[in-house]
């Protein structure tokens, strides 16, 4: 067994046969949601939507998060939930049979992988991993375990965005030879941050977790972290993990590629942003082709993408024409006149990360993976690529893929960023 023991694999999938409860056709899944920043509040108030959830925990390392989360189920006339500061305490928890995980990137893995040992399902937000070997270990887990966890990929439970992908691959502009996706999101400057006090409140050891011990800034809490290599991956981790796995989905959930580039920078901006702003990313399969491009400064927009439409999307083109897809709906062109043969626009309804949520909890009751709409094998498939393209940027060279060994090769400065040297306790394994 791989990276894995024998010994742990039998005593993981013990721990989370012990801990499961059987839930009833009738019974609610009680929740217990980890990281309530921003996206964390989402999950809260789109459980509350769904009659067979109940949350019944809540998790963060921030106490203020905690206080405005217990405000939502309030509000609702919902029953309080637990709370706790350590995730690690809720899976011990027997009022807690699933858990929703909204913590920034860097806890993705680990906080899954605890949870799933622990017998608790996980839904997880995107990017499912921070680096390749946790998206590996992730997939193993969970199949050992046999949790059900869904990455929050929920364009996979979007109705326009599921017939979209169902016209392509019937063909509706021929066979596919390049997908690409686009995040184009305008990024201001987030300035320079001193290191100051840990405000009260905040468990700033947790927070940071399995990434290396960094003085506080403000700059490193909250929404920023997203744009340091210790806690996020950039914009094509955080946006862009959408528009790439849409990219792969249209061809077919295409795995992993023979060749990855990636360049770019950090432009125009003096703060302390890491990650690039700007990112163009090419994915090569041979006979058909990913790329992928990030502008967070002043841009206009691609070709094919029409003018005053969202800021992130897709362009798939086809032997015989090209689709432009997006949150409003989507375009067909075919032919050398670029005749628009199908304009569809996205359906109103339910929320779709409500959709992407129920699609979960009924899996929670079938116990079959393959019921999942962005089951872990997808999500992490998807993330790595996104990681393929941060390890090029960071080298600078092309990299070559080798699947069987899982790593690139013989180019030593890219495999050490295949992982990463975790902090104790924090330690994916």
């Amino acid at each position: 067994m791989s990276m894995w023991t024998r010994r742990h694999f039998f005593q993981g999938a013990t721990m989370a046969l012990a801990a499961t409860r059987v839930v009833g056709a009738n019974d609610r899944i009680r929740i217990g949601v980890i990281g309530i920043g921003g996206r964390g509040r989402d999950h809260v108030q789109s459980f509350l939507q769904i009659p067979t959830a109940q949350v019944t925990g809540l998790c963060d390392v921030n106490q203020a998060a905690r206080e405005r989360a217990q405000s939502i189920l309030a509000k609702a006339g919902a029953p309080k939930a637990e709370e706790f500061t350590d995730m690690r305490k809720m899976f011990d928890s027997k009022e807690v049979d699933a858990v929703s995980i909204a913590t920034p990137n860097h806890w993705h893995a680990l906080a899954t992988i605890w949870a799933c040992r622990a017998g608790k399902d996980v839904y997880c937000e995107k990017p499912a991993s921070h680096n390749i070997y946790e998206a590996y270990k992730m997939i193993e887990v969970a199949r050992q375990t046999k949790r059900m966890v869904q990455i929050g990929s929920q364009s996979r439970s979007t109705p326009h965005k599921i017939r979209a992908i169902q016209e392509l691959q019937n063909g509706i502009i021929g066979p596919l030879y390049m997908a690409k996706g686009l995040c184009f999101k305008r990024r201001r400057s987030i300035g320079k941050t001193p290191p100051e006090p840990v405000p009260p409140g905040l468990d700033w050891d947790l927070f940071l977790g399995p990434a290396p011990m960094r003085p506080y800034t403000k700059n490193r809490f909250a929404y920023n972290w997203h744009w340091f290599w210790d806690t996020g991956n950039g914009d094509i981790g955080n946006q862009g993990i959408h528009e790439m796995d849409l990219c792969r989905w249209a061809l077919g959930d295409i795995g992993l590629p023979e060749t990855a580039v990636s360049t770019g920078g950090k432009f125009v901006y003096d703060d302390d942003q890491e990650t690039p702003n700007t990112q163009h990313a090419s994915f090569s399969y041979g006979a058909k082709q990913i790329t992928f491009e990030v502008r967070g400064l002043l841009t206009g927009p691609e070709g094919g993408q029409p003018v005053g439409t969202y800021p992130v999307g897709n362009l798939y083109f086809g032997s015989e024409g090209w689709m432009w897809l997006d949150e409003r709906g989507y375009q067909v062109y075919k032919g050398e006149k670029n005749e628009l043969v199908a304009d569809v626009k996205a359906e109103r309804g339910k929320n779709t990360t409500v959709l992407h949520m129920e699609n979960f909890l009924n899996a929670c009751r079938t116990r079959n993976y393959r019921d999942l709409t962005a089951d872990i094998e997808i999500g992490a498939t998807s993330v790595i690529l996104v990681h393929m393209a941060n390890v090029s940027y960071r080298v600078g060279r092309v990299l070559h893929w080798d699947d069987r060994a899982r790593n690139f090769g013989a180019d030593a400065e890219a495999n050490k960023l295949i992982s990463r040297d975790y902090r104790a306790p924090y330690v994916v394994s």
